[in-house]
């Protein structure tokens, strides 16, 4: 499919684009900081700008099939601009006729277990989970044809295994390696029975 990959120079969005492009996929990057792609020339375009920018996302979601959209903060102290990003984003991509859209998030601000660290993390990162919220709300209004991806804590290791995809709360939350997540989000954005959903993912399970 023509696919578009907004946060794609990420340190998750980079195993997106790699993968997307291994599995045969035309990868257009979307990014602030398009000198920090390694190899443009396997790419089908490249569309520097920030997600505020309607513009610069017009031109992103223009002609494409599908939108893998992975938005955060730089850092914990923000700016927070995740909710303000993905409606700029839908708005575009309904305005392009373009209606599918996976969109990463945040497991803890829907996670109950194990509660103590689940607290803390909400507690800590108030300001961010606040904004992925909206974020979420803000798909939740459109009529896209939308799947939000909760993440649990990302690894920078080896590929792992496929990952857990539940629509329902997990029992044990585990780690996630970036490689394996790059390849659940390509999965779910192929398969048209995850839109409307919102899922949670989880690393695979331990091996006996």
């Amino acid at each position: 499919m023509k696919l578009t990959v907004i946060g794609a120079t990420g340190r998750t969005g980079r195993h997106v684009v790699a993968e997307a492009l291994r599995r045969g996929h035309k990868v257009t990057a979307f990014t602030r900081r398009p000198d920090a792609l390694t190899d443009r020339s396997r790419l089908a375009g490249v569309v520097a700008g920030d997600g505020r920018d309607p513009k610069a996302v017009r031109k992103a979601v223009d002609g494409t099939d599908a939108v893998i959209a992975i938005v955060a903060a730089a850092s914990r102290k923000g700016p927070h601009q995740c909710a303000e990003v993905m409606r700029v984003v839908t708005r575009e991509m309904t305005r392009a006729g373009v209606r599918r859209l996976v969109v990463t998030s945040a497991y803890p601000i829907v996670g109950d277990r194990p509660r103590l660290p689940m607290a803390i993390l909400r507690l800590v990162l108030k300001d961010a989970y606040a904004d992925v919220a909206a974020m979420e709300r803000e798909l939740r209004e459109t009529s896209l044809d939308w799947t939000i991806a909760r993440l649990n804590r990302l690894i920078d290791k080896p590929a792992q295994g496929p990952l857990e995809i539940s629509t329902v709360l997990l029992d044990r939350p585990r780690a996630m390696t970036r490689a394996d997540t790059a390849s659940a989000l390509l999965d779910i954005v192929a398969d048209p029975g995850f839109a409307g959903r919102a899922v949670n993912l989880s690393g695979p399970a331990p091996k006996r």
